[in-house]
């Protein structure tokens, strides 16, 4: 066997192509998907309680619940993907999409306001990051990383786009009209574009690592897995508690809504560059390394908030810096399966470890709004966020998996390794045991 066959082995891509068509599609599907059943809500919230007098509790408790959902059918839906591919899972997933928004434009009462938010929470466990992740690391891998990044830069630009269109599509319609509007735009662009970009060939799963431990179900009994389920998701709490509370901390501290609201899009943009500088980063760290790192900087950067009350300039720099942390940890996320265990059981796996992160995000908004008070304010708050952000970096250290680094030899097969004769590669890195671009430490 040749090198370049041992590395075609190795990462389980050989000769297969990577269709063309599903990059741009995925990206441009990301970004409606997310805009329409996701960032549309918070906008029209005000409206949709001020039409009809349903407490504002109660919808979003609604808006909740189908993250909770999405979190656990995520699970069966992963599994799924790994057998069969992402066309027919995703493409159903939209048409739920557009069925739950024209459930909520023309609901009557509470009750199916809240079973077309049930509705669209299996549309987004069908058709968010999580399928689109699973296709791109079947199809991209072991390049994967860069396919992730992308879909994860036009995912933060749903934001961007959608939440003006809907504010300005509720400046001239109802609430309800404005739902139908988006429910067309869905259906429009998702769904022709998950039934014919996603129709290549499933390639079939690489196998697992010799030191991934069999099959998915061992993988996810094992304590490496466990461990770093509960490492992400008390990071998620953390991340997703700061950014909700964000504008209430500055507020408390004197600055105006405005000011306020300025320092948290900034934030935003802060999240994007993160996104941009995922790969650099795994390329120079461990996968422990990384993680327990990133980590940790969210409970930094999340602590330096608390203990800052000024001047303006600064605070708005630690929100750019969290939301650069943000940024990392999405993608973190994305490749934490494929770092440590490969591809082979990527939809399952990955399923299993974003509903409990999932979850945490869900619960965080009303977890910290319901903290502050009895904490004394949001400062406290925001301190009490960062010790759970450092204990999660703790148990983040349990995470790695494997035998030490394994030695592949390669010709000009990894372009920043090239020239040398041999190369370090972390053995979780790649399906049977190669790099995804990462330098490994001794351990993982």
């Amino acid at each position: 066997m040749t090198e370049l066959d041992a590395h075609r082995a190795a990462t389980g891509t050989g000769d297969r192509s990577r269709p063309r068509a599903v990059l741009p599609a995925l990206c441009i599907t990301q970004i409606t998907s997310w805009g329409s059943v996701y960032y549309a809500f918070p906008v029209l919230n005000p409206a949709i309680t001020a039409d009809t007098g349903w407490p504002t509790g109660a919808t979003t408790a609604a808006f909740s619940a189908a993250l909770l959902i999405s979190a656990f059918a995520g699970i069966r839906i992963g599994r799924i993907i790994d057998h069969r591919g992402p066309r027919a899972v995703m493409t159903a997933g939209s048409v739920l999409g557009v069925a739950s928004l024209l459930i909520i434009a023309a609901a009557p009462d509470l009750l199916v306001f809240s079973a077309g938010w049930l509705l669209a929470g299996l549309a987004m466990a069908a058709t968010f990051y999580q399928p689109a992740f699973a296709a791109l690391t079947r199809w991209w891998a072991p390049d994967h990383v860069r396919a992730l990044t992308l879909v994860t830069l036009a995912g933060g630009l749903a934001s961007t786009v959608f939440a003006p269109l809907t504010a300005m599509l509720a400046d001239h319609l109802t609430w309800r009209a404005t739902c139908t509007v988006l429910a067309l735009v869905l259906a429009t662009v998702t769904v022709p574009a998950h039934a014919l970009a996603l129709k290549a060939p499933w390639p079939k799963a690489p196998p697992a690592p010799a030191h991934a431990g069999g099959s998915a179900t061992a993988v996810a009994r094992s304590r490496p897995f466990w461990m770093l389920a509960i490492a992400l998701a008390l990071s998620a709490f953390t991340v997703y508690a700061v950014v909700v509370a964000s504008v209430p901390l500055l507020l408390e501290r004197g600055y105006s809504t405005s000011r306020a609201a300025w320092a948290l899009g900034l934030g935003g943009a802060g999240q994007t560059l993160g996104r941009t500088l995922y790969a650099t980063l795994a390329r120079h760290t461990g996968v422990t390394a990384r993680t327990t790192t990133l980590i940790a900087l969210g409970g930094v950067t999340t602590a330096a908030l608390a203990f800052t009350p000024g001047p303006y300039a600064l605070l708005v720099a630690l929100s750019v810096a969290a939301g650069t942390v943000r940024g990392n940890l999405t993608l973190l996320q994305a490749t934490a399966i494929t770092d440590r265990w490969g591809t082979t059981h990527y939809g399952r796996l990955s399923g299993l470890l974003a509903a409990p992160v999932t979850t945490a995000s869900a619960l965080a908004p009303f977890a910290g709004a319901a903290l502050a008070a009895p904490l004394g304010g949001y400062p406290l708050l925001f301190g009490l966020l960062a010790a759970v952000a450092g204990f999660a970096a703790l148990i983040a250290l349990g995470t790695a998996t494997g035998p030490g680094p394994v030695r592949v030899r390669s010709r000009g097969l990894c372009p920043h390794r090239a020239g040398r004769r041999q190369h370090r590669h972390t053995p979780s890195a790649g399906p049977a045991g190669t790099a995804t671009g990462s330098r490994p430490t001794r351990g993982e």
